[in-house]
């Protein structure tokens, strides 16, 4: 009866968008199953002040998200998205239903990434959900950079802003993260329809934000390019650190001077040499067979990302994907093009996939690691090792029963897992 009109006795009457316009539907109940669900509706249909009418406006909330909160009444499950689970989550708490509250949270906790992190945030803040305020800063702090320069950091309460520039664990350059606070600063002021200049982003940011970068980390290029162009800082304070950089200022600066720190991350390599692409016959990728491996861990971690083998100045197109082997579920899946560095601690060059999460993976569960590349031959493994212990991590890795693109343990692409 779900959905139904079959001994409906109450309709619904929420809002749809469609593109540009917006109407209303129409989504029949039964008061009985909301109320036995829900305090709310219990009250709403059988309290003292009972609702009488067999029709209900609900302005504040959308169709598709009211239809999730009926559907788990009716039946305990559930259809989430990232389109919707903000609003279902909305409903679950005004209409007092916790555990679905629960089943959101965990949504939110699992698909959470540095893309959306700016958004689950003030939820966690306003509910109160500790582990998953703390799971958000987590992200923030590994995968800074990312967080601050997606779409969702710019509409971050200034509060949230704040709290980013005061902390100790961050993974980004100064300059990048005073970048990412001139465009917050940008977009607030056109959201409240100022006119824009220095003095009035410095007004919008405040004094907390504005002395908690960290200024004298940054290269006097970097300084004179970025920040003196924005106006942000007064005529005395942009003199004070031309001063500084001249080694010739007489009075401390007001910006604190220590690097920030950085999470602690690891790193397992599977690989006891390499094969050179312009020296060999490099590693060739053929049109829609993916490079495999199956792993498991003996103790759980936090994967943050793949390194992948590249070529001199190469361009490469990857979609990379984790799947637990036992259920065929994908935990992660990240697609871009990236373009290939020397690496840093090897004579290789490579391109690192991050997932912008941190994907929890069990003790002693197979996963398979598979990828999808596009792009000329690369640099390749050579003796693999079946087993390799890492922060006392150990990593044991075997051959998939179909070998795609023809990785292998001993040969072939992912030369590191990146982890914490």
């Amino acid at each position: 009866i779900f959905n139904s009109d079959m001994l409906s006795d109450v309709k619904f009457v929420v809002p749809v968008s469609s593109g540009e316009s917006e109407s209303t539907k129409v989504i029949p109940a039964h008061k009985f199953v909301l109320a036995i669900g829900s305090p709310v509706f219990f009250a709403m249909f059988y309290g003292q002040m009972a609702e009488t009418k067999d029709s209900i406006e609900l302005p504040d909330c959308d169709y598709d998200s009211l239809l999730e909160l009926f559907r788990f009444l009716y039946s305990d499950e559930v259809a989430l998205s990232g389109g919707n689970v903000m609003q279902v989550i909305y409903l679950a708490n005004k209409y007092m239903v916790p555990l679905l509250v629960e089943k959101c949270t965990e949504y939110l906790r699992d698909n959470l990434t540095a893309a959306n992190v700016f958004s689950i945030l003030p939820y966690a803040q306003k509910f109160q959900d500790e582990n998953l305020e703390e799971r958000c800063w987590e992200v923030i702090e590994i995968f800074t950079e990312e967080a601050v320069t997606s779409n969702d950091f710019v509409t971050a309460e200034r509060s949230v802003v704040e709290s980013l520039v005061k902390r100790e664990v961050l993974c980004v350059t100064e300059v990048e993260l005073f970048k990412a606070v001139d465009r917050w600063a940008t977009e607030e002021g056109e959201r409240q329809g100022l006119t824009l200049d220095g003095e009035t982003k410095r007004r919008l940011l405040g004094e907390e934000i504005v002395k908690g970068i960290r200024f004298p980390l940054m290269s006097l290029a970097e300084f004179a390019t970025v920040v003196c162009d924005t106006a942000i800082l007064s005529r005395k304070e942009t003199d004070d650190m031309i001063k500084y950089y001249g080694n010739v200022l007489k009075t401390p600066l007001p910006y604190l001077q220590g690097a920030r720190k950085k999470l602690p991350v690891f790193r397992v390599n599977r690989f006891n040499n390499y094969g050179n692409p312009t020296t060999g016959p490099g590693w060739n990728y053929i049109n829609g067979f993916p490079d495999r491996v199956l792993f498991s861990v003996d103790k759980p971690i936090k994967l943050l990302g793949i390194q992948h083998f590249g070529s001199d100045g190469g361009e490469h197109t990857v979609s990379t994907r984790v799947k637990d082997i036992a259920t065929n579920f994908t935990v992660v899946e990240q697609s871009g093009t990236f373009t290939s560095e020397k690496d840093a601690n090897n004579n290789y060059y490579s391109f690192f996939v991050s997932f912008g999460n941190l994907v929890s993976l069990d003790a002693n569960k197979q996963y398979m690691l598979e990828s999808l590349i596009t792009g000329p031959k690369s640099w390749y493994g050579k003796d693999g090792r079946t087993s390799v212990e890492a922060e006392g991590v150990k990593f044991t890795f075997s051959d998939p029963t179909d070998t795609g693109n023809s990785t292998a343990v001993t040969r072939g692409q992912f030369p590191a897992f990146i982890f914490i």
